[in-house]
């Protein structure tokens, strides 16, 4: 795959309003100081070098940093003309002060606040309104869900997907019918709530994270196809599985927000052996991947510094040859039918 350095939007999908999304994104929950507190010249840092490089499309969300997240971002993105680039941020999860919420259990190192889901109707507006503010915006171009299924809510899945199909969902479909945003869908990393909720309610997109990746291709088959032909965009979310694929010396420690188990270890070996045989970078690879799909509109990846964003921008513009993608299927890798960049 090749694209400018300076502005990766060449084959960028349409949403209803005929706006483009450029083809990498920034995926702000580590400037919401996830897993690792991020100083906020830093995080203003990693936003310019991003929109540096053509990054013109930015994912928040109220659960990353409890706000932290939106707020950086829109006081980074302080002066770029609002037509010049594209949000997308998120509603399900209302945040509230809580003095006791010094433990961090969400991986958020914030202290003074928490989370709790609220697919109300009422929540949904309410926290949307707070996202504005932070975003100091008016409208944002994509409103997504978040974390429905069952991975989410266990036992009472099946209670707040109703509350999703009933509440929720409509109110977003309410703003976007103001104006208030071009498209709604769902922020999930599971496939199941995608196949569950895409023949009940007209979804626009589908922010799918790292479930579409080049670990993962068989179990979201389904839902890409299903996707494609509903005319449905996926945003590819997590394209290092928690960065599993991310380090150029060898796969990661994490996988899917856990420890990884041993046999996914060897697994990513594998991977990490047949892109050291063609000369690969397995970080390159594992970004371009998701987009061959027509389905998908971008790869958000997760960012968090300077280096961060250089790191995904040079592997963006980085060819992958054809040898590498043709090692991988015969190493049983990919899919044999899989497309790719």
């Amino acid at each position: 795959m090749t694209a400018s350095a300076t502005q990766p939007t060449r084959s960028a999908h349409w949403f209803h309003s005929n706006r483009q999304i450029s083809r990498l994104a920034f995926g702000g929950a580590p400037i919401g100081n996830l897993y690792t507190e991020v100083e906020t010249a830093t995080a203003y840092a990693a936003v310019e070098h991003a929109w540096e490089r053509g990054i013109r499309h930015f994912d928040t969300a109220p659960y990353y940093g409890y706000g932290l997240s939106e707020t950086r971002l829109s006081g980074a993105l302080l002066g770029k003309p609002r037509s010049s680039y594209t949000l997308s941020t998120k509603v399900g999860r209302w945040i509230e002060t809580d003095s006791n919420a010094l433990d961090h259990p969400d991986g958020f190192f914030v202290d003074g606040f928490r989370a709790h889901f609220d697919y109300s109707r009422d929540a949904i507006f309410r926290s949307f309104e707070a996202s504005l503010k932070r975003l100091c915006t008016h409208r944002v171009e994509i409103l997504l869900l978040h974390d429905v299924g069952s991975d989410a809510h266990g036992e009472n899945h099946q209670t707040m997907l109703r509350q999703a199909l009933d509440e929720a969902l409509p109110a977003m479909a309410e703003l976007r019918a103001q104006g208030a945003c071009d498209a709604i869908g769902i922020g999930v990393n599971e496939e199941a709530v995608c196949l569950e909720l895409m023949p009940r309610f007209p979804l626009d997109v589908i922010m799918l994270a790292g479930r579409y990746t080049l670990f993962e291709q068989h179990a979201s088959r389904r839902v890409m196809a299903e996707a494609e032909s509903r005319g449905i965009s996926i945003l590819a979310a997590g394209p290092y599985n928690s960065g599993l694929l991310g380090d150029a010396a060898g796969p990661g420690r994490f996988y899917n927000y856990s420890p990884a188990a041993p046999d996914v270890l060897e697994r990513a070996q594998r991977f990490y052996s047949v892109c050291a045989e063609t000369g690969t970078d397995i970080g390159a690879a594992a970004l371009q991947f998701p987009l061959a799909h027509p389905a998908v509109a971008t790869v958000v990846c997760g960012l968090r510094s300077s280096d961060e964003v250089i790191t995904a921008a040079n592997r963006f513009d980085t060819v992958v040859p054809d040898e590498t993608w043709d090692a991988l299927r015969k190493a049983g890798l990919l899919e044999a039918d899989v497309l790719t960049p």
